[in-house]
């Protein structure tokens, strides 16, 4: 994603939420047909993979990082702001009033790092507080409440009430269900 043009700069576009693979595709097409290539180089739509945990099933999808926003690598004259801003479902460049603000070197170093790990993120739809049922394992049919989520290991710590007291139990995500 490093420009290979240096007077070419990184601009973040706003789209229609939704839109934003559906507009990098047609911004590539009116960059063909209108011929600049030689003032718009590159059209990004961050990405990044995250572990989703969903009725008990695990399973790797691909997530926008910003949705509504994809990124576009160009050299700002009147003629390249035109055929981008006048793509259909564009609804702007970031930036003050009229003129477009560039991203800086680490902002992009930032953004490609984040798309570039390939160890998917999980994905963990509980919450702190959140009274959960273990389903597997040694504390099976107990009930508890979650304490911790590790998102990065895809680990719950929940509370079950053993005794009278609090015992924190470490499960995977795929141990508990909702109550």
């Amino acid at each position: 994603m490093k420009s290979s043009n240096k007077q070419a700069n990184w601009y973040v576009i706003h789209t229609y939420s939704g839109y934003e693979d559906q507009v990098a595709d047609q911004l590539k097409q009116r960059i063909e047909s209108m011929d600049m290539q030689d003032k718009i180089f590159s059209i990004t739509v961050p990405k990044e993979k995250q572990i989703e945990i969903k009725n008990g099933k695990r399973r790797t999808v691909e997530r926008k990082i910003f949705p509504g926003y994809i990124l576009v690598e160009m050299i700002v004259t009147e003629d390249s702001w035109f055929v981008v801003r006048n793509t259909p479902n564009v609804t702007g460049f970031v930036g003050t009033s009229t003129t477009p603000s560039p991203l800086s070197d680490e902002e992009v170093a930032a953004i490609q790092k984040r798309m570039g790990i390939e160890e998917p993120k999980f994905s963990i739809d509980f919450s702190i507080g959140e009274l959960v049922n273990i389903t597997d394992g040694p504390f099976k049919g107990f009930d508890g409440t979650v304490n911790e989520i590790d998102e990065q290991k895809g680990k719950i710590k929940v509370l079950v009430s053993m005794f009278g007291r609090e015992t924190p139990v470490e499960l995977d995500s795929l141990q508990v269900n909702k109550l």
